[in-house]
C-alpha cells in the first residue's frame, strides 16, 4: 500500500516521502495513529511542500546542531555522586544525569535520547561519552565521575 508520511519513521521513511509499506501496517498502526495517509495521485505535490519545508526545517537544525557541538567539543563535565570506600557509586550515572549536568554546567539543552553510552556509569572516573546532535553531528564529552 502507498502511504504518504506525515512524520519521520525509522526504518520507514521520512515526512513527506510516499513510500510503499505492507497493507497491515499501514491499516493497524500508520494511518490510525495519523502517521501518514493513503497516497494518491494528487499527493505528489503536498509531498514536495512537505519535503521542501523538511528541508528547511533539517538545514536550521544542523546548523544548531553544530553550534551546541563546537561548544561541546572536549568539554570536561563533573559529576558528583555518593560513591562507597572502592570507588562504587550506590546507583548509576545515565543520560539522564549527564544531561542535567550540561545543563547547569555549561547552559545547552540536549535530549537525553541523544546520549550515546554502551551502560551506566558506575564507578568514580573518567569516562568518554558521545553525544549525537544531529544524523551527523556529534560531540565527544568526557564525564568526571566524582566522590560526595
Amino acid at each position: 500500500m502507498k502511504v504518504l508520511l506525515r512524520e519521520d519513521i525509522k526504518g520507514v521513511g521520512r515526512r513527506g516521502d510516499i513510500v510503499t509499506v505492507a497493507g497491515g501496517f499501514a491499516r493497524n498502526f500508520l494511518l490510525p495513529n495519523g502517521k501518514a495517509l493513503k497516497a494518491t495521485d494528487s499527493m505528489e505535490i503536498q509531498a514536495k511542500d512537505m519535503q521542501r519545508s523538511r528541508s528547511v526545517k533539517d538545514a536550521k537544525d544542523r546548523d544548531a546542531a553544530q553550534a551546541q557541538a563546537a561548544a561541546l567539543a572536549g568539554a570536561v563535565v563533573g559529576i558528583t555522586a555518593r560513591a562507597g570506600g572502592a570507588g562504587k557509586l550506590f546507583g548509576s550515572i545515565g543520560p539522564a544525569e549527564i544531561v542535567a549536568a550540561i545543563a547547569t554546567q555549561k547552559g545547552i539543552e540536549i535530549d537525553h535520547h541523544k546520549v550515546v553510552m554502551d551502560e551506566h556509569l558506575k564507578e568514580i572516573g573518567s569516562y568518554p561519552v558521545s553525544i549525537t546532535l544531529f544524523d551527523d553531528v556529534s560531540a565527544d564529552v568526557t564525564i568526571e565521575v566524582l566522590a560526595q
